[in-house]
């Protein structure tokens, strides 16, 4: 695993505003606002991934009742989300789990180097809320035919699933499986652009992980304690 001092992914940035607007800080300035109105036992974090979930029925039907808060960015890094987690958008907030799934922006960094990027943040997430489980989303398959970004996601879950037991009270889940066809193909009625997700598809990643949090949610101290050991 390489060292957080020696990776360029694991560094805190910001996004610089190339297009003289200001709306990325602006997104960051009212989660840090919500931290201070909001208690959410869930917290997801992460890129568009994570921001275009609460657009579907599937937020408001499975994750909105978990009092969850949704601090997606659309094009972000794990540079640019662990700056904004080290910058007021953990303050004030006590959740007991928090879904992290980013990556797949970081196109100037090896597989390697993404999931360090990611564990990264995983620890800074263990170290702000001891109590709390972190739920790291493996990277989806993108792109309608087999191409090397695929397999760069793929590598970075593979590195992701043997590092982050070591944390202890982070964990690992795929929701990849359904994507890829036998022809290797993506659909459209899963992936618009062949990324990001339809209503379909966060329908198909949705039930596991609304299935997991449920299961999470409802253990006591001393049984998340025991699945711990």
């Amino acid at each position: 695993m390489s060292g957080d001092e020696l990776n360029p992914a694991a560094v805190a940035q910001p996004v610089e505003d190339v297009q003289g607007d200001g709306r990325w800080m602006s997104q960051h300035t009212r989660f840090v606002q919500e931290c201070k109105d909001a208690e959410p036992d869930v917290l997801f974090v992460g890129d568009s991934m994570v921001q275009l979930m609460q657009q579907y029925e599937v937020w408001r039907e499975l994750f909105s009742p978990l009092h969850a808060l949704n601090f997606g960015i659309g094009g972000d890094t794990t540079c640019n989300v662990l700056w904004r987690l080290q910058n007021g958008e953990l303050q004030n907030i006590r959740p007991k789990v928090v879904v992290l799934w980013v990556g797949t922006n970081n196109h100037e960094h090896t597989a390697e180097q993404v999931a360090g990027g990611i564990l990264a943040i995983a620890k800074l997430l263990t170290s702000r809320f001891a109590k709390a489980k972190i739920v790291v989303l493996g990277l989806l398959p993108r792109g309608e035919r087999p191409n090397p970004l695929r397999e760069k996601n793929s590598a970075v879950n593979g590195f992701l699933r043997s590092w982050l037991p070591q944390l202890g009270h982070a964990q690992f889940l795929d929701v990849s499986g359904e994507f890829v066809h036998s022809d290797g193909t993506i659909s459209p009625q899963d992936m618009f652009d062949f990324l990001h997700l339809t209503s379909t598809g966060y329908r198909s990643i949705a039930k596991p992980l609304s299935d997991l949090l449920l299961q999470i949610l409802e253990e006591t101290p001393e049984e998340r304690r025991a699945s711990l050991v």
